[in-house]
């Protein structure tokens, strides 16, 4: 059994595909996870291949009581909201060392393939027979681990109600392909998100250390600038969310919004004329949320 499967990654469209070939689901709004099953061990593995499986202690204890001797689970760690969407800020918060109003014990891993099973590499396997194997084994459960159930509807009608109920979107998945590692064009995703540009004006650090875990937003009122919530970064690579904290470090202090609300929760950045939306001088990177999901930090030089 390998020690780790480097994941399928999704490719970004504009539109649902169409063709009975293809499979609909749920894009969760969470940590990609892979669970290692093993006689004497289970292990939760990051997609960046860090293991995790401390902080995700239930969903391990869950996957020990599963009945199979050898299995790697592919699938996504998140957190509800009361609307039942996975919130990844909610989920951050839940897997962090600061006091917050969601526990551990609310996270929820909902698996959508089975890549291993009991001595056998189920990889070079369809999909859909690889879906067939694992629905037994997750289906109707409650707790920690859940089925990421397929959605049988037109890829666009499932867009449409995805997006009305305020979900981040959908993937779509060839039933008759193989599981390869990688970006692949036969797993996409398609977004509900809407963009628009946002002041970046402090951050939550992230459990990784000098990492960070949250952007913390404001947009222009007339002449000031008013919170407007936190999103996650999505960066890819830790380096880029480290060359971030860097370029924060300087101009960070606390700062108070226009409408009197204190940033508190984590590092707060001055809202001086340096730091604007738009500006082409020294831009961060991009980061990702359902609401909000385009932002500029930039920072003039001294010259």
């Amino acid at each position: 059994m390998p020690r780790r499967v480097e994941p399928c990654v999704a490719t970004l469209v504009d539109k649902p595909p169409k063709g009975p070939q293809w499979a609909f689901e749920v894009k969760w709004d969470g940590y990609r996870l892979a669970v290692h099953v093993e006689p004497g061990e289970v292990r939760a593995i990051t997609r960046g291949g860090y293991d995790w499986t401390r902080k995700f202690g239930l969903i391990v204890a869950e996957a020990r009581q599963l009945g199979h001797a050898s299995m790697i689970l592919d699938g996504e760690a998140v957190v509800l909201d009361d609307q039942g969407r996975s919130d990844f800020g909610l989920l951050q918060r839940a897997v962090g060392k600061k006091p917050s109003l969601h526990e551990p014990s609310e996270i929820i891993f909902y698996a959508f393939d089975l890549l291993y099973l009991d001595g056998h590499d189920l990889r070079s396997l369809p999909m859909a027979e690889r879906r067939r194997r694992l629905e037994p084994i997750v289906a109707g459960r409650t707790g920690a681990i859940r089925f990421s159930e397929e959605v049988h509807a037109d890829g666009a009608e499932f867009f449409r109600a995805a997006c009305e109920l305020g979900l981040e979107g959908i993937i779509a998945k060839r039933r008759d392909k193989p599981y390869h590692s990688g970006r692949r064009p036969e797993w996409l995703k398609i977004k509900c998100a809407r963009r628009d540009w946002f002041v970046i004006v402090g951050y939550e650090p992230s459990t990784m250390p000098g990492a960070i875990g949250r952007l913390l937003l404001a947009a222009r009122k007339g002449d000031s600038l008013v919170y407007v919530g936190g999103c996650g970064t999505g960066w890819t690579y830790q380096r880029s969310s480290a060359s971030c904290s860097t370029r924060f470090g300087p101009i960070s202090r606390p700062w108070r919004s226009g409408a009197g609300e204190r940033c508190s929760r984590g590092r707060c950045l001055s809202p001086r004329p340096s730091i604007a939306p738009g500006r082409r001088t020294a831009s961060c990177g991009i980061h990702r949320s359902r609401e909000l999901e385009s932002g500029r930090i930039t920072q003039r030089s001294s010259s």
